[in-house]
């Protein structure tokens, strides 16, 4: 009798597949019915987001903006923040993971950590999108959104030089040739932007370093004396005060400094007026992320510069990418030979980093709607 049943129903199965071949011709058959519901099965799919930490404005602006343009396109969203600890981000992940995520957008903490987790997700068949930071190390990264890092730390070096008047705005060199004082610091060890972030300022400030226009008296310039581990504005404040202490104790002043992050210049300067520095007569000091406090530092003429980087484009991209990837798209990418995560180049999509200065910050800021004349003051 169960034979019977099965004979019946392999039948029954044979005859639906014909008629739906006699009726399938042309655009309407069945391939595209097909597809139709294979990306249909992703309407309301739930989207991890993982972001490193709260400590910096730019993150909490940029895990909301995803999530809400996420959820305008009608799918759901789990918004994590790492609170900067590694273990909390891998378990954040895995019960992303657990949950039935269908993409992973993961501005990671540690672009090495969560391999095991990457493992994970492609046996699910989820899709990866690294944000603004590589995820190195695995295979299983898909794509990745940032903006040209190399680039931006060109545009920091150059903005030092600017500041001190070694080339002028139109980059070219005025004559000056000092010497100048000045300090390096440098980003995350963990993060694989810091070391783009450095050698693209390095590059540019070499020749000047070699020639003698700009001295590191403290003779600290490799990435590892510099780097500033979770890019923690207290530890650049601390590293301040000890090359005060250590290196200019004798008198002489640093004229300027090399900082790949406004929250590290917050630090910076707080170790520098509480060693009797006047906030009019701080050195040239740059920055990344045009945070509000470092605007308005610049506006009132401490901070000289910082890095404009518009994350409403990197997370509009991120979204773009996560929504064709659940419509059965092939997601955009203009770069494939710069980010190589050691085991893959992962495609990407790059944006242009802005220099902001005092001259330009109300054409860049304030007129393109990221901040309000309010929010700067």
């Amino acid at each position: 009798m169960k034979t019977r049943k099965v004979l019946i129903g392999i039948a029954a199965v044979g005859l639906a597949f014909s008629l739906a071949a006699c009726s399938g011709g042309g655009r309407g058959g069945t391939g595209n019915d097909s597809g139709a519901a294979k990306a249909g099965s992703n309407k309301g799919a739930l989207v991890g987001v993982a972001m490193p930490t709260k400590t910096s404005e730019r993150w909490i602006k940029d895990g909301d903006a995803v999530k809400a343009d996420l959820e305008k396109l009608g799918y759901k969203v789990d918004l994590e923040y790492g609170d900067d600890k590694i273990p909390q981000q891998v378990q954040q992940v895995s019960n992303m993971i657990t949950k039935g995520a269908k993409v992973l957008i993961i501005a990671s903490i540690d672009g090495t950590a969560l391999s095991d987790q990457l493992d994970d997700a492609a046996k699910a068949g989820i899709k990866v999108i690294a944000y603004d930071r590589l995820i190195n190390g695995s295979k299983n990264v898909d794509y990745y959104t940032t903006f040209d890092n190399y680039k931006v730390g060109v545009d920091q070096a150059t903005s030092l030089l600017t500041g001190l008047g070694i080339v002028d705005k139109d980059g070219k060199e005025t004559g000056k040739k000092g010497p100048f004082n000045v300090e390096l610091f440098a980003g995350s060890p963990d993060d694989n932007n810091a070391t783009f972030f450095y050698n693209g300022a390095m590059a540019t400030l070499k020749k000047y370093i070699d020639d003698g226009t700009l001295v590191v008296k403290s003779g600290q310039t490799g990435f590892t004396q510099i780097a500033t581990l979770r890019w923690d504005p207290a530890t650049a404040q601390k590293r301040m005060q000890n090359l005060i202490a250590s290196t200019y104790s004798d008198g002489t002043k640093v004229q300027g400094i090399l900082s790949p992050y406004d929250g590290l210049s917050i630090g910076i300067i707080s170790a520098l007026t509480g060693a009797g520095y006047a906030t009019t007569a701080l050195p040239v000091i740059t920055g990344q992320d045009a945070e509000a406090a470092s605007v308005k530092s610049i506006i009132a003429g401490q901070q000289y510069s910082t890095i404009y980087k518009d994350t409403r484009k990197l997370g509009t991209e991120a979204v773009k990418m996560a929504d064709d990837i659940l419509n059965g798209k092939t997601p955009e990418v203009n770069d494939t030979k710069s980010y190589d995560n050691k085991v893959k180049v992962v495609p990407t999509f790059l944006f242009q980093p802005t220099v902001v200065t005092k001259d330009n910050y109300k054409s860049v800021l304030i007129d393109s709607g990221y901040y309000t004349e309010a929010d700067l003051k």
